[in-house]
């Protein structure tokens, strides 16, 4: 291509270009992309008539929009049509394709052509907002100068903690990687230190390997070879390093392994996401001297009350650089065990999301053999944990709370106290009963 697209690069600061343009072949995906469009902002008269040769041919007498949606459903030649807008397209502008062949290899014929999405029709309003917002953040993203000054984005690591075996921590955390790695584009790491039981590579249907045991057994021979060997890929921009070590072999470590892992990854890749069990953090502390961002996953329950006091009083203590996301996880519709309310008095600060109960999506999920996000991209789960992401991915870990949440007392939002002598919840929940 004579245009190559690159997000961020080339002319994107043209005071010439429109915002964002459209080009439609018909009326029911216009109104849809129309009204994502308006909702952000967004120029939604552009959204033209006509799909990619009409945008061929408009855009090789006027000058390139920043965001240009194109619709490839009249195209014979998906790839070659897409070639011939390349040479009428300014580099920088970011593209993202609509289209009604369901084919992954498409797909990615077209992604590293350059797109940076490709939509499937019947499209809907909110996969147009979501495919908008991250085609915003790709064009606003800092520029890779061919030379003097780096502008490089800065790597941030995720540790995710689950206050009890169960609350989705896994699910979570894996999700999280597969969004950093596909709907950003970030060279994204996985690492499962669940070492004998993890579910990191089940998850995505892939064989882990030996190479997170190698890496614990033998820590002077981790470097960059030794990742680009080990880990597993999932996708072109995700790769996953875990373990089912056999359960009768101990794990027998410093823990000095797992952050020289994390000081390669640094180097390889953008984003880290850590599936750090609990024991794991007890043991070794260390792992979180590098992190950026920990989310805690919970659920509302007593049990899970108490460990997150204790959770959040241990990381105010030993890692209080480190940036806590509260996320409820599988909260049913109706009265459960612990209110909302009281479970935010009992820890002293707001909890940052809450992800609704999903048993069909997370049965689908698991019957495919992809992740949650993945398989029901739909379902409003994936949409709160794809805001998490958002969040994450656009302050780069300084500051991901969910907008008007709070981010609850710092250091003062957990004091060690003890649950019960704080508040008794036990005893709220048995006057609830009797009223």
């Amino acid at each position: 291509m004579n245009a190559p697209w690159a997000p961020g690069g080339g002319n994107a600061g043209h005071g010439d270009r429109d915002s964002f343009a459209a080009f439609l072949c018909d009326e029911a995906t216009t109104d849809v992309v129309r009204n994502a469009a308006s909702e952000l902002g967004l120029p939604h008269e552009k959204c033209n008539k006509g799909g990619l040769r009409n945008a061929v041919q408009t855009l090789s007498v006027s000058a390139s929009p920043s965001i240009l949606l194109v619709d490839l459903s009249e195209c014979g030649d998906p790839l070659s049509d897409i070639n011939a807008l390349a040479e009428v397209c300014e580099p920088g502008t970011v593209v993202i394709a609509i289209g009604q062949v369901n084919d992954v290899r498409l797909y990615r014929d077209l992604t590293a052509s350059g797109i940076q999405d490709y939509l499937l029709k019947p499209v809907t309003e909110e996969a147009v907002r979501d495919a908008l917002i991250q085609a915003q953040t790709s064009f606003n993203a800092p520029r890779h100068s061919g030379g003097g000054e780096s502008a490089a984005r800065d790597h941030v690591l995720t540790a995710v903690v689950g206050t009890r075996g169960g609350v989705g921590a896994s699910t979570l955390a894996t999700s999280m990687a597969w969004l950093f790695s596909t709907e950003h584009k970030l060279p994204t790491a996985l690492l499962d230190l669940d070492v004998h039981f993890g579910t990191g590579a089940l998850t995505m249907d892939l064989e882990p390997g030996r190479g997170l045991t190698d890496a614990i057994d033998n820590p002077s021979r981790i470097d960059g070879l030794f990742i680009e060997r080990a880990m597993v890929r999932a996708n072109d921009h995700l790769s996953v390093l875990s373990a089912e070590a056999p359960i009768h072999t101990p794990l027998m470590t410093d823990g000095s392994a797992f952050v020289q892992l994390e000081d390669e990854f640094r180097q390889a890749f953008d984003m880290t996401v850590v599936d750090l069990p609990r024991n794991m953090l007890i043991n070794f502390p260390h792992i979180l001297n590098g992190a950026d961002v920990f989310i805690l996953a919970t659920e509302l329950t007593l049990a899970s009350a108490r460990d997150s006091i204790r959770i959040l009083s241990w990381l105010s203590s030993h890692a209080e650089h480190v940036k806590p996301i509260v996320v409820a996880n599988r909260v049913g519709q109706g009265a459960g065990e612990i209110s909302r309310a009281d479970f935010e008095a009992s820890i002293e600060r707001k909890i940052d999301y809450i992800i609704p109960a999903d048993v069909k999506a997370a049965i689908h999920a698991a019957k495919l053999g992809q992740v949650l996000v993945e398989a029901s991209r739909g379902s409003k789960a994936s949409a709160v944990i794809r805001d998490i992401s958002r969040a994450i991915v656009t302050s780069g870990g300084d500051s991901a709370s969910a907008p008007g949440n709070g981010k609850g007392k710092g250091k003062d939002a957990a004091k060690g106290a003890s649950l019960m002598n704080k508040f008794d919840l036990r005893s709220m929940l048995g006057s609830k009963q009797k009223a």
